[in-house]
């Protein structure tokens, strides 16, 4: 039944006019795939043809099981910073096992339905990593462009910098002129065949030229990594140990989480073109198979891909198959044109990953951020920071950590404990802060509305406000918290120190106590020692209540008259001390 739902939901009204639509749409995003896919692993620190591998077989495996019917998966630039550092640390083998456990990671997060979960990570962080990677991918690529040689690749994006700056002597001026033909066509045919991929007409028309008038004068994917071979890599499991597992879970961690970013953030694009629905923790299930069984054949780390999936939408995919057939494309270039790759130059290479750097970086929304001048522009500009000058991981680590302190603070601020009274012009008597005053304030009765959240970051303010206040010790405490939606066990132990101080002089009462705050006492124990009779649903109930705890002696010759009893209660003490002067003077 479950094997029905899967095919019916993703073919339905499925036709011949679908299937050619779909084929289409395949065949362009595949000629696409292919220059992305060999930039990616040679941008990454592996050679070219691991990207076409991954191309092939993630893209078909997340097409087949994904949960959106638009995603082209494959290798993508956001990958770029992570694999080449772990290359760099570990090397390409161990990179091969990162991704593998990246796998398994992203396969149990769909199992466990954590899919919905990566909606939590907060924009900033999101859109600084993001422009830092954007960042690094582009000056990656500076030397390629301008035909530096002898430059050295860092782990370091100022290392990286500097080499550059050491190397431009070295530039070699028809490696710009290829570089800068690419580039020209590739903004240049967008403006008069949109429907024509750029980067491939740009890589194919600079690399004819290159090879036509200056063959051995630039570098070439075949001088620097050999002839891509035309065929797919025997399978090989990866040898995996218990030291290598705990050397690379955290690299595998870090891929795990940005390609559940990514490849979800891609299906949302998709839905918001298409008005269709995707399933995310069914593609956080296929994204880790396609990651676990990519790198038994030699591929990276792979994830949905935006520009590629918009693309395949644009182009009029219908269905999975248009993903299918994409990878099938790829393959059936790799079988038959791959020797004539290694003649591509990287300085052809170079643009296309630039082009990409520059849509991905994200600079409206960046800029948007900024200038807010908020605690998400601090939190924008540290993520970006660290994302280019140390790391994804640690960018994201502290992305995360400043946000949840910001997201602390401003919830803390919510909370608002104020002391109120009943406001006599109004109809139903309603409590009112404005009402109190120094002259009118009940010195027995202290009534306070508390608003908001009573968590781990507002329970001292909570504390301090009502402590500070109550130094008199009035007879009654009367806690309003019908506005408090939630009580974590922080703030539940800042509302028992408060019962156990004032218990010992007063009384304690509550009203309109909502049911999440009201289950955590319960399970604590303070329900019962504050007494389900000091519980009520009104706060007129409670005040009620609380006037029976009064001691009347206190209301002789009290002008306050906070409550509308008060008048009588004062005219009642009044004439019983009158009586009491009477007997004591006869």
């Amino acid at each position: 039944m479950q094997l029905k739902n899967f095919f019916t939901g993703r073919y339905a009204g499925y036709s011949f006019h679908s299937f050619q639509k779909d084929l289409i749409s395949g065949l362009v995003v595949g000629v696409i795939a292919i220059p992305l896919g060999m930039a990616f692993a040679i941008a990454s620190g592996v050679k070219p043809e691991y990207g076409i591998y991954t191309t092939i077989i993630a893209g078909i495996l997340i097409s087949l099981l994904g949960g959106s019917k638009y995603q082209i998966g494959g290798p993508t630039g956001a990958f770029i910073p992570i694999l080449f550092g772990i290359v760099m640390t570990y090397g390409y083998e161990n990179l091969l096992i990162a991704g593998f456990l990246a796998g398994f990671i992203l396969l149990f997060m769909g199992i466990f339905r954590l899919g919905s979960l990566i909606k939590f990570i907060p924009k900033p962080v999101t859109i600084g990593f993001t422009t830092g990677i954007a960042v690094i991918i582009f000056t990656g690529q500076i030397a390629n462009f301008l035909g530096l040689e002898n430059v050295e690749k860092h782990e370091y994006f100022l290392q990286n910098i500097e080499e550059i700056f050491n190397h431009l002597d070295s530039f070699n001026i028809l490696s710009i002129l290829t570089a800068g033909i690419c580039l020209f066509i590739i903004l240049l045919i967008p403006m008069f065949f949109p429907k024509i991929p750029g980067p491939l007409i740009g890589l194919l028309i600079s690399t004819i030229i290159a090879n036509l008038f200056y063959p051995s004068d630039i570098a070439t994917i075949g001088s620097t990594f050999g002839v891509i071979p035309s065929s797919l890599p025997q399978w090989r499991f990866p040898e995996i140990t218990f030291e290598k597992i705990q050397l690379l879970i955290g690299p595998a961690f870090v891929i795990a989480l940005l390609g559940s970013i990514e490849s979800l953030l891609s299906a949302v694009v998709a839905d918001g073109m298409t008005n269709g629905k995707h399933n995310s923790n069914r593609e956080l299930k296929a994204q880790g198979i396609a990651n676990i069984i990519t790198p038994l054949f030699g591929g990276i780390p792979a994830t949905g891909a935006i520009a590629r999936t918009a693309t395949n939408i644009n182009n009029g995919a219908v269905s999975p198959l248009s993903g299918i057939t994409h990878g099938f494309v790829v393959l059936l270039v790799l079988l038959l044109f791959a020797p004539y790759a290694s003649m591509i130059p990287l300085a052809s290479m170079a643009p296309i990953l630039m082009i990409v750097a520059w849509n991905m970086s994200e600079k409206h929304v960046f800029y948007h951020i900024l200038k807010t001048k908020t605690g998400d522009s601090i939190v924008l500009v540290v993520t970006f920071l660290l994302t280019v000058l140390i790391n994804l991981t640690v960018a994201v680590q502290v992305g995360l950590l400043l946000a949840l302190i910001l997201f602390t603070k401003r919830m803390s601020d919510i909370l608002i404990t104020t002391k109120v009274l009943p406001n006599p012009m109004h109809k139903n008597k309603k409590v009112d802060s404005k009402v109190v005053s120094k002259n009118r304030d009940c010195p027995q009765i202290s009534i306070y509305n508390v608003e908001g959240p009573l968590f781990f970051g507002a329970a001292q303010s909570f504390s301090q406000s009502i402590m500070k206040t109550i130094y008199y010790k009035p007879k009654v405490l009367l806690l309003r918290m019908e506005n408090v939606p939630f009580m974590d066990t922080t703030g539940e132990a800042s509302l028992a120190s408060i019962v156990s101080h004032f218990s010992k002089t007063g009384v304690i009462l509550i009203a309109g106590m909502r049911a999440q705050p009201k289950r955590v006492i319960i399970k604590t124990g303070l329900y019962e020692v504050i007494g389900e009779h000091h519980f009520f649903e009104h706060t007129g109930e409670a005040i009620d209540m609380a006037l029976h705890y009064l001691n009347k002696e206190k209301c002789i010759g009290c002008k306050h008259f906070a409550f509308q009893e008060c008048a009588v209660l004062s005219q009642e003490t009044d004439q019983v001390q009158s009586r009491k002067n009477l007997l004591s003077s006869s």
